[in-house]
């Protein structure tokens, strides 16, 4: 298949200054941002979304500037799990806008709060939806690249995308970013989930030169509220195999915890409403791996 850099002619249409000149700004806009990290699965249902939520929290909790990025186009959930559903202002620069901000000092972007309504679909202008198909993954990545480029997201330490799952997702972040300075994949200690995984990251591994620096093992136990104790919701060892042999650690076991998915919904900070629980101390542990990691890279 051609690309547009195969093409010898574009008609006059100058697609390729276009795209530099995207590119272009998309790096003048990111120049501020210390480190950009993917937030990746590749598989569904783990939790994703609300490890990179609770990773962005503990991270600023911790003094760093975060910029939270919601990646997934069709399906956004960030605006609601952080609690910043309220228009978005313009700025003072030309075309862009002012990323709200969590209670907890996180600035947000998400398409989420560009829709009418909280059920309102994401679709695509065109004369008709019919063959929409062969247009829609260059319009999602044209959409993920305004979101991040028509940001003024200011000086931040480390802006984390939250990618929606699926193997190809990590490729189309790095066709659109000027940068990638490492990737995080999350799973849950399942043989379903550890095999789409494992596919996933050997994609980053074969294909692109983003350092995946760890597996975060989601739900892999739960824990009392009331006495800390943790009883495994899967058989102990499962994640160690896949980290072995991609040979990267697992950076935390987050164990599940009802009072995540409540805080989500109503958009509050966990972290600050329950900060001596064993998730909580997991994400702050997570983060301060995390900051370590990219510190020594």
């Amino acid at each position: 298949m051609k690309t547009w850099r195969d093409i010898a002619t574009d008609g006059g249409s100058d697609v390729a200054g276009q795209v530099a000149e995207q590119a272009n700004q998309l790096a003048d806009r990111l120049r501020d941002v210390r480190r950009i990290v993917a937030i990746m699965s590749g598989k569904g249902g783990v939790g994703k979304s609300t490890v990179a939520v609770n990773l962005a929290a503990a991270l600023a909790r911790a003094g760093g500037r975060i910029g939270l990025v919601d990646g997934d186009i069709n399906g956004p959930s960030l605006g609601r799990m952080t609690g910043v559903q309220a228009p978005i202002s313009l700025s003072r620069m030309e075309g862009t806008v002012i990323p709200p901000e969590t209670t907890w000092g996180v600035r947000v972007m998400s398409m989420a709060l560009f829709l009418r309504d909280e059920t309102a679909p994401v679709a695509w202008d065109a004369p008709s939806q019919a063959g929409g198909a062969a247009w829609r993954g260059l319009r999602e990545a044209g959409a993920l690249r305004e979101l991040i480029a028509d940001t003024e997201w200011g000086a931040l330490d480390m802006l984390l995308v939250d990618l929606p799952p699926g193997s190809e997702r990590l490729p189309t972040l790095a066709d659109v970013a000027p940068r990638i300075d490492a990737a995080v994949a999350v799973t849950i200690p399942s043989a379903v989930s550890l095999e789409v995984v494992g596919r996933s990251v050997r994609m980053v591994r074969e294909y692109l030169d983003v350092p995946l620096l760890g597996l975060v093992e989601n739900m892999a136990s739960h824990a009392c509220p009331h006495c800390g104790k943790a009883d495994p919701l899967y058989p102990p060892g499962r994640t160690e195999p896949l980290a072995d042999a991609l040979d990267v650690p697992v950076l935390a076991r987050i164990p599940f915890d009802p009072a995540l998915g409540m805080a989500a919904d109503d958009g509050n900070a966990y972290l600050q409403e329950y900060p001596d629980r064993p998730a909580a101390r997991a994400f702050a542990e997570l983060a301060d791996r995390l900051t370590l990691l990219l510190d020594a890279s």
